[in-house]
């Protein structure tokens, strides 16, 4: 099978390449650290606004107690066409509550599950992002992309 040859990356497009593979991809893979051994799961995100990204859990998952542990996480997308965008960020709880209320009102799915948004088991994380890397098909180059397109 012969290697991709995708075309060439324009730099300045690249804040908006990487959002619009997220758009597409939709569900990303999060990876945590449990205790040294690396974890990966797909989560459903909430909220994003920019690179930065929220995503809902219940406080039973055993991610909870990984993050606790070690904050440092990583989300990947990746989308149809095999774009990727990678986010490496810092996992923290969020304790805004109007941007909660928020959340809570735009997500059915939250409502649906857990009934209230005071619900103890709903613990909801921004990632907030340190580096972020798209890669356009299996190209096999990343590109770094500005925090603050």
């Amino acid at each position: 099978m012969a290697q991709p040859r995708p075309e060439p990356v324009d730099p300045a497009k690249l804040p908006e390449l990487a959002l619009a593979t997220m758009k597409s991809a939709k569900f990303p893979m999060l990876a945590s650290d449990d205790a040294g051994q690396p974890r990966l799961r797909p989560v459903s995100p909430v909220k994003t606004d920019g690179f930065t990204v929220w995503v809902a859990n219940l406080r039973q998952y055993h991610k909870t107690v990984e993050i606790a542990a070690n904050p440092k996480v990583e989300l990947c997308y990746l989308d149809g066409d095999h774009h990727q965008v990678r986010i490496t960020g810092t996992a923290n709880a969020e304790t805004d509550a109007a941007l909660l209320a928020a959340i809570w009102d735009k997500n059915p799915l939250l409502r649906s599950y857990l009934g209230t948004p005071d619900n103890p088991a709903l613990i909801v994380y921004r990632i907030d992002p340190n580096r972020v890397r798209y890669m356009r098909e299996w190209a096999l180059e990343y590109h770094e992309v500005p925090l603050n397109p």
